[in-house]
């Protein structure tokens, strides 16, 4: 577990969000991310698109690739991840799993929290029972608290092949 804060000193440091209060090292934060997460997977997974939209806040950005232009918005998230799907795969039926791993988490100072953390995408076919596996990329992510939910305000997504 990384929980850590952005400011430089040895004092406890605590963020308050939206009435909350997150204190760097606090692994139920973390638990709290984490669950944020496994929950917005598998709408993304499910191609569930305007589920997976409302967990970014109404002004949301989503930078899926530095080749891509950035999503603004949950309508316009929702309508790219729809029009990523039919590029890659068209009518052919998938079943995607996105795998988050080595999560760190971050207090900033105003509260919100910066996320960063690996993920893989495995692939699979009905006719295959082996996936295919990738991309791989890093992805960073602003979250904040609105009305005592998580929300992600940012995600920055970078492939590992476009990152050299």
């Amino acid at each position: 577990m990384t929980v850590q804060t952005t400011e430089q000193h040895t004092a406890p440091t605590t963020a308050d969000t939206a009435g909350e209060r997150f204190a760097a090292g606090d692994s139920a934060l973390y638990a709290r991310v984490q669950q944020f997460y496994a929950d917005q997977v598998a709408l993304l997974d499910e191609m569930r698109a305007e589920e997976f939209a409302a967990t970014f806040t109404p002004d949301g950005v989503l930078s899926p690739s530095p080749a891509v232009p950035a999503a603004h918005g949950r309508a316009a998230i929702a309508a790219a991840l729809r029009a990523a799907h039919e590029r890659r795969f068209g009518a052919e039926a998938v079943r995607r799993r996105h795998w988050y791993n080595m999560l760190r988490v971050s207090v900033r100072p105003d509260g919100a929290l910066q996320t960063r953390y690996y993920t893989l995408v495995a692939v699979t076919r009905p006719w295959n029972p082996v996936p295919d596996i990738g991309p791989s990329a890093v992805v960073e992510d602003l979250l904040v608290c609105e009305d005592g939910r998580l929300l992600t305000r940012e995600r920055r997504v970078v492939p590992d092949h476009l990152s050299f």
